[in-house]
């Protein structure tokens, strides 16, 4: 039971954490861009995906990754 109890204990902080605002993380920036890009690689390959790669990058830019 008490490893029921430390379980919950656990995942509180966890819960607030997500209240503040933490750093955003690569993989989650831009999903929009980044399904486009993926969707376009798989089908048709990188060499013909440049515009949605470069999109993607452009994007991640503007949310102040470094790329």
């Amino acid at each position: 039971m008490s490893g029921l109890s430390a379980a919950s204990v656990e995942a509180s902080p966890a819960i607030e954490g997500t209240e503040e605002k933490k750093p955003l993380k690569p993989c989650c920036a831009c999903p929009e861009t980044k399904k486009a890009r993926d969707a376009c690689i798989i089908e048709k390959g990188e060499e013909h995906c440049t515009g949605l790669i470069e999109a993607h990058k452009e994007c991640m830019r503007a949310l102040g990754f470094k790329i």
